[in-house]
């Protein structure tokens, strides 16, 4: 493990690699939103980093394009919520205003969906169960898992091929007639 950012002044670098990294960030979110808002996205996600100061410096690079990728979902998503009308006019047609919300019914059933899809995650192997929510909850890429874990690229794969066909077979297992649901 690498150790933590410092730099020869005998600081912690913290600051210098953010300042080092700025433009970089800026360079991708540029990419993806107008150039005013991309600044205002790396300066948020900079002050997000500072609760990750004592992380090593291998690690932080990756850590912060993933906050300024979740400052720009977060941001994203209030701009939607955001769009919606204020007010409802009292000559409008109730039938045309349908709601967006599925109905009660298809809420249980997806939370139901949930549960068992949780307890067969909760079922897998310790370091299966671990790479596969790292791939697909935190969003990392297999390099970064192996990384990460300290495994080789190939092990991920196993560990996220055996987390996919178990939870396969135990969440088929559910559906079936006399299955465990």
């Amino acid at each position: 493990m690498t150790p933590p950012c410092a730099d020869a002044a005998g600081g912690d670098g913290f600051e210098a690699f953010l300042q080092a990294q700025r433009p970089v960030l800026v360079g991708y979110l540029c990419r993806r939103v107008q150039e005013e808002d991309a600044k205002d996205i790396a300066q948020e996600a900079f002050v997000r980093m500072l609760r990750y100061r004592a992380y090593p410096r291998d690690q932080l690079k990756a850590l912060m394009y993933r906050v300024a990728t979740n400052v720009l979902l977060d941001r994203a998503r209030r701009d939607r919520s955001r769009g919606a009308p204020m007010h409802v006019s009292l000559d409008a047609d109730h039938d045309a205003m349908a709601s967006d919300e599925p109905a009660h019914e298809e809420r249980v059933e997806s939370q139901q969906a949930l549960v068992l899809v949780r307890a067969a995650i909760l079922q897998l192997p310790e370091r299966c169960r671990e790479v596969y929510l790292l791939n697909r909850i935190e969003g990392m890429s297999y390099t970064e898992i192996a990384r990460h874990c300290g495994i080789s690229v190939k092990a991920v794969e196993k560990h996220i091929g055996r987390a996919l066909r178990d939870l396969r077979e135990r969440l088929a297992q559910q559906e079936r007639p006399g299955g465990e649901r």
